[in-house]
């Protein structure tokens, strides 16, 4: 059997929890359960020193961007961290040299807007957060921004709007990645039936 293709999910302080915890879930469900799919997750980060997320969580990252193996996905979650980065040229850098060797890379929440400031979705349908919509337009007027939507699938690149709109993407991802029926099984299995009691 081949080694899996891996999912990263990005991790920095100040990373809003349920953007990386939420596909986290969504996606090492598929991928401990039905490892014939040939899928594995890991999180990277700069270290593995513990990250501390937006309300507090600390996570241990897996993989340094160092020794991160060859992704074949790339999650950018949001949260209030995100906002360094807009101006940090090491870190779109980054960004630019990731999208020339992953095959397709995903944002939720505002890791749209850190892709914006990168230059990767000139000219591109994309979405984030309904609080840092202008923000994404001020950031590259010539993206397409759909505000309205919960994410957006522009083949290569999949954004996301606000935190529990990653679980949505992450779903979907699954159905690209290994069929809508595979999808409605991790559904299922980790029990996300959206019943709002407000």
């Amino acid at each position: 059997m081949s080694a899996p293709t891996t999912i990263g999910i990005f991790l920095f302080e100040g990373v809003e929890e349920l953007d990386a915890v939420g596909p986290w879930e969504v996606l090492a469900f598929w991928a401990r359960n039905h490892p014939e799919d040939g899928w594995q997750v890991v999180t990277v980060a700069e270290s593995t020193a513990p990250v501390t997320c937006a309300k507090g969580l600390r996570i241990i990252p897996d993989h340094t961007l160092a020794d991160s193996p060859e992704l074949g996905v790339l999650i950018y979650p949001g949260g209030r961290g995100t906002r360094p980065h807009l101006e940090d040229p090491a870190r779109l850098s980054w960004v630019r040299e990731q999208r020339a060797r992953v095959p397709l890379m995903a944002s939720v929440c505002t890791g749209s807007l850190v892709y914006a400031a990168a230059g990767i979705l000139a000219g591109r349908p994309a979405t984030t957060h309904w609080g840092s919509i202008d923000r994404l337009a001020e950031l590259d007027p010539t993206i397409k921004v759909r505000a309205d939507d919960r994410f957006v699938d522009d083949g290569d690149i999949v954004t996301s709007a606000g935190v529990s709109a990653g679980i949505d993407m992450a779903l979907h991802l699954v159905a690209r990645l290994a069929g809508a029926d595979r999808a409605r099984e991790v559904r299922r299995g980790i029990q996300y039936d959206p019943e709002p009691p407000v």
